[in-house]
């Protein structure tokens, strides 16, 4: 004989009870069938609906009755055209009990668990008899059951306790005289010795299924739903998450106890002592392979099986010095709330025994705190305890797993995984057996939580990286090309799996959670919402994405003034202005100690030198101990390209206007050739060598004239470099006579620095640098002679990019 138990989405349609229909008549062929069914999907929550509002005298319970009547005969029409008269008088019985006892919960203005108990067996009961009349009606041999004269309890509404040697007793008696193929059984109701009707509880059609199955000590029990399985989480918030084969009756429990919604918890119980297996399957795709619960322990790849969560949850805690040693405390509290009848979801105290910490549903609360406050009255009064303390919106998420006990570090890495993601943990508890770690958080950090330690736990360690770019022109074009270009690579060799989930430019603002498609990411901007720079932060924010990442490419002080709100939400920043890291040095710093603070990764490589590896370079040097006694560098890209450029031959003026064009300068070329772009860059360098400096610190020979500083346009600045062109000309013949080529330098040494245009002679490894090249020259400790030179182009869209992807590439190894 078979059980199998067919859940609310199961039986939700009159096509999806067709292919309910369909397993049945499979599972038939070569043995008895028993099928347990749930209500209509949300047909529970509609009947309890109605119930409140005929309660609170609100005659919107007919409009709702009428809701329910329609479903169920709109069901009925569907599956069987032209149905029998018997079965629309049974149906329209029932749902005339129904509205008399609507009519009752108007009329007394009440509605105890009592007869809120008989008020949700109607959708059971009737979900079964359209069933099992469909099933008559197509020839099966068929008969329909109803449980409440089979499963005996006592008077506990809502939460009924069973009476199991009744109860068994009543089972096999039927079941050894029936001579059906098929039973139908209507989940969830029951009835008590003194033969009021009575539930299981929510998701008590599981219990149904189990209590009929222990009872005949079938070899396996089966729960048909919506879902292949039990999951590693919950796939609506992790897409990741994947059905796990096999789990013990323990690890079943513990996660069904944290939110797993696939079994119900009790359901367990009845089976476990007689190692009846459980097999969840799914409806909608009954050749999956499902999960499979037993009571031996499984051999896993995972050391972790599950992870699981509960929402709505309020943290209370009860603490005083005057706790310290004095027994009861803990006997008293939770007498208060059994009496109140609360259910703890999870408790955890203190060793020095000055708090009590536990979880509760968020309804429970206030009860809760004023039952408590009210029994300990006097000890508050007297100060050796506080009020209770309430803290509502949390969850519970739990690592689950038979395996965890013999694995040391798993504790650890569940939380260095949240605390590397910003997510702050109010409180932990952790059994003897180690089958469950539990960590309370906030409830807006669940999906982040969940989708992090699903990574950690289940994905090979490929880690999701997250990217918002702001500033989508040349550079930010580049850099999202060579992010498609690679990405199966890095997340085949680098196990990193880089998602663009963010995009804006001056006008519009897009965003993907899922990850924006990059073969037609321009096309996404053509319906996106308007820009803004707090917009983009708050969006990012809202989207609480694990492993985000921020990155600038725009040339904006605002953009730069906000990197200090996303370091605080643990994004980290990725920066291609020079903005932030050349501000005051006290900006500087505190965006330093911040990524330390909430360990996200502030990098700015093509702050100086573009795709060069100049910052790593000295972070490197500095970091293993080496002293740099002084730094020489081409930092410029532009002006290297002028020089290279200009000559006797040609003018400064059309020079200048060719490297605008080709784009080696930023459109106002007086940023570049003032000088203030490399001095910048040198201060940038001076600071990550450890040196507190100022901008104006820096001395800045500038080879211009007085008219081209004082220049009030771009035009006007280009005038006046026609106008100048003999004090150009003259810098070039003084360098052509003494053999030399024009160079712009930045230059640091003994804690000072400097930039001007240098003659630099034949045979200085600064003399052929050729194009938009760049170069840097560190002497330090260990290369006092011979520097270590750091050479290659340093301007230009590609470069720039991958300097840039590079940054997100470290922080994703970090």
């Amino acid at each position: 004989m078979k059980v199998l138990k067919f859940g609310g989405t199961s039986v939700g349609s009159s096509q999806n009870i067709q292919k309910v229909i369909a397993i049945l008549d499979e599972k038939s062929i070569d043995d008895n069938v028993i099928c347990v069914v749930s209500a209509i999907g949300g047909i529970t929550d509609k009947l309890l609906n109605a119930g409140q509002l005929a309660k609170n005298k609100d005659k919107g319970y007919e409009t709702a009755f009428n809701t329910i009547k329609t479903i169920h005969f709109d069901t009925l029409n569907a599956l069987l055209p032209q149905p029998s008269k018997a079965i629309i008088t049974t149906l329209e019985n029932s749902l005339q009990q129904l509205k008399e006892l609507l009519n009752g919960i108007f009329l007394i203005n009440e509605l105890s668990p009592k007869t809120s108990d008989k008020l949700v067996s109607f959708g059971e009961c009737l979900s079964s008899t359209i069933i099992a009349e469909t099933m008559k009606n197509k020839g099966y041999n068929v008969a329909l059951k109803n449980s409440q004269e089979l499963i005996t309890t006592d008077d506990n509404f809502t939460r009924a306790q069973v009476n199991f040697e009744v109860t068994n007793k009543a089972i096999k008696s039927y079941f050894v005289n029936a001579d059906q193929t098929i039973t139908i059984l209507p989940g969830f109701v029951s009835k008590s010795s003194s033969g009021e009707q009575t539930t299981l509880g929510r998701g008590g059609s599981d219990f149904t299924a189990s209590i009929i199955a222990a009872a005949l000590q079938v070899s396996q029990l089966e729960i048909w739903t919506d879902v292949s399985g039990m999951y590693t989480t919950n796939p609506k918030l992790v897409k990741q998450a994947f059905p796990i084969d096999n789990l013990s009756y323990q690890e079943a429990m513990e996660l069904s106890h944290f939110g797993a919604k696939v079994l119900y918890p009790p359901t367990v119980q009845p089976v476990l002592d007689l190692d009846i297996p459980i097999h969840i399957k799914n409806t909608f795709d009954p050749e999956a392979k499902g999960t499979i619960i037993t009571k031996q322990e499984q051999q896993s790849k995972h050391t972790v099986k599950g992870i699981s969560n509960i929402n709505n949850i309020a943290l209370l805690t009860l603490e005083g010095s005057g706790m310290i040693g004095i027994p009861g405390f803990s006997k008293r509290l939770f007498e208060v709330l059994a009496t109140e009848k609360i259910n703890v979801i999870f408790i955890t105290q203190a060793s020095s025994e000055h708090s009590i910490c536990f979880g509760i549903d968020n309804a429970d609360a206030e009860r809760a705190k004023k039952a408590i406050d009210t029994t300990f009255d006097y000890e508050i009064s007297l100060h050796k305890i506080n009020p209770i303390a309430v803290e509502k919106d949390l969850s519970i998420i739990a690592l689950v797993g038979d395996n965890m006990k013999s694995h040391q570090g798993i504790s650890g890495k569940m939380f260095s995984t949240l605390g590397k993601n910003n997510i702050n943990i109010r409180a932990i508890a952790q059994g003897a057996s180690e089958k469950n770690i539990s960590a309370v958080v906030s409830e807006k950090d669940v999906k982040k939580a969940l989708n992090a330690l699903h990574e950690r736990f289940f994905e090979s360690n490929t880690k999701q990286l997250n990217v918002f770019i702001t500033g989508v022109g040349n550079v930010g074009e580049k850099l999202i090309e060579q992010i498609k270009q690679q990405h199966s690579f890095l997340k085949k060799n680098l196990k990193l799996d880089v998602r663009i989930v963010g995009l804006s430019n001056s006008r519009k603002m897009v965003f993907k959670p899922n990850g924006i498609d990059l073969k037609n990411w321009a096309a996404t901007f053509h319906h996106a919402e308007k820009s803004s720079i707090e917009g983009f932060y708050n969006k990012v924010v809202q989207l609480n994405l694990r492993n985000s990442i921020f990155v600038d490419v725009t040339a904006n002080e605002d953009v730069a003034n906000i990197y200090e709100k996303y370091l605080r939400h643990s994004v980290a920043v990725v920066a291609c202005s020079k903005i932030a890291c050349s501000s005051t040095f006290s900006n500087y710093k505190k965006l330093q100690d911040l990524a330390l603070k909430y360990n996200a990764p502030f990098l700015y490589e093509t702050n100086v030198g573009a795709g060069l590896p100049i910052i790593n370079t000295l972070n490197n040097l500095v970091a293993s101990g080496d002293k740099v006694i002084s730094i020489q560098a081409v930092l410029s890209g532009s002006l290297n390209f002028v020089f290279n450029n200009f000559s006797d031959k040609k003018n400064f003026h059309d020079t200048v206007k060719q490297a605008q064009f080709e784009g080696y300068t930023e459109p106002d070329p007086r940023i570049d050739l003032s000088g203030i772009d490399v001095a910048r860059k040198i201060l940038i360098l001076a600071r990550e060598n450890g040196i507190k400096m100022e901008i104006e610190d820096i001395e800045n020979k500038s080879f211009l004239t007085k008219q081209n500083l004082e220049s009030n346009s771009v035009d006007d600045f280009y005038d006046t470099l026609i106008k100048d062109e003999a004090h150009f000309q003259k810098l070039y013949a003084s360098a052509k006579a003494n053999h030399c080529q024009l160079k712009y330098v930045a230059e640091y040494k003994n804690g000072k620095a400097k930039v001007g245009l240098q003659e630099i002679p034949e045979g200085h490894p600064f003399y052929n640098l050729e194009g938009k090249d760049n170069i840097v020259m560190f002497h330090t400790q260990r290369y006092p002679e011979q520097p270590l030179i750091v050479k290659g182009a340093g301007a230009g869209a590609d470069v720039t990019a991958s300097g840039l992807f590079a940054d997100i590439i470290k922080i994703g190894n970090i």
